[in-house]
């Protein structure tokens, strides 16, 4: 029978640092071949409703078009882990075959509501892709959700030079709308590993 253990550390960005470690994700002990690490017993897909950028209400449970969702929580004015993940993740759909795009959505949840409003959010995310969907809405609902699904978002810490960080989890949450969240990326994990890990997600969905 083979082993159950903690085998995932979240890094925190944003130079805040939460309480603990972070999340660990249980996990098969085997090597299944995946680059991201799969999740033993799925996270429940969050069933609170955000904001789209078109002002539009979103529910991550039931208003995804596609059988894969994958979730990122971050801000717009991270400064720099959160553009590498948007950028890997762009580049590893527009590489990726047209089945397999058509067959996954990329949802960005912000975790700082307070300056990402939906305008701010489309700008942005227009610079990766402009099919991901922005969301945003009230922060405690917000921290609700990523809580669900292994992310650990801090409060803000005030930076030298004025303005502010967030501190939050960089992990990307692969979610199948039939099973929840099945696999997760770090940060670190090249496009290419994700290209790869999105074409054998779709084959088994």
């Amino acid at each position: 029978m083979l082993a159950t253990v903690p085998v995932l550390a979240i890094p925190l960005v944003g130079c805040t640092r939460p309480r603990n470690d972070g999340p660990v994700v249980i996990v098969d002990g085997e090597d299944d071949g995946w680059s991201g690490t799969r999740v033993e017993t799925p996270y429940e897909i969050p069933t609170q409703s955000l904001t789209d950028t078109s002002g539009q209400s979103y529910n991550l449970a039931t208003s995804p078009a596609t059988p894969i969702t994958l979730v990122f929580f971050g801000y717009t004015h991270c400064p720099d882990v959160c553009i590498t993940v948007m950028s890997d993740l762009a580049v590893a759909l527009k590489r990726s075959d047209v089945r397999v795009q058509d067959r996954v959505t990329v949802a960005f949840v912000t975790t700082d509501p307070a300056r990402d409003d939906e305008q701010t959010i489309r700008e942005w995310l227009d610079l990766f892709d402009p099919s991901f969907v922005g969301l945003t809405g009230d922060l405690d609902v917000i921290k609700d959700m990523a809580e669900q699904l292994g992310v650990v978002v801090e409060g803000m810490k005030e930076l030298p030079s004025g303005g502010y960080e967030v501190g939050h989890s960089a992990q990307v949450i692969g979610m199948q709308q039939d099973q929840g969240g099945v696999i997760v990326w770090t940060p670190s994990t090249p496009s290419g590993d994700l290209r790869e890990d999105l074409a054998r997600l779709v084959e088994q969905t």
